[in-house]
């Protein structure tokens, strides 16, 4: 299984996400260090979940660095992470 498609299921799972973007930026990276020759090792993510209601910007990051903490020991060198409640996101991308 691609690692992109493990994040978005452990993260379905454990946030029930409103909205949930996966990029994959390893090719930015490629011949880094850290970067995996096999590629999957660097993701942007944007998740919005009622989850994250009432926590700080830092625990909302822990407790996702927490759900996806074996791949981030075995297989993800970086993640940049957003983090947003439903009503935060609404009002970021209201016209």
């Amino acid at each position: 299984m691609q690692i992109a498609q493990q994040i978005q299921d452990i993260l379905t799972t454990e946030f029930t996400p409103t909205k949930l973007d996966i990029i994959d930026d390893s090719s930015k990276h490629a011949g880094h260090s850290g970067a995996d020759p096999r590629g999957e090792s660097h993701f942007s993510v944007l998740i919005v979940s009622d989850k994250f209601v009432g926590e700080s910007r830092v625990n909302r990051q822990r407790l996702v660095y927490g759900a996806l903490d074996q791949l981030l020991k075995d297989r993800v060198h970086a993640l940049a992470l957003k983090t947003m409640t439903p009503a935060e996101y609404a009002t970021a991308t209201a016209t």
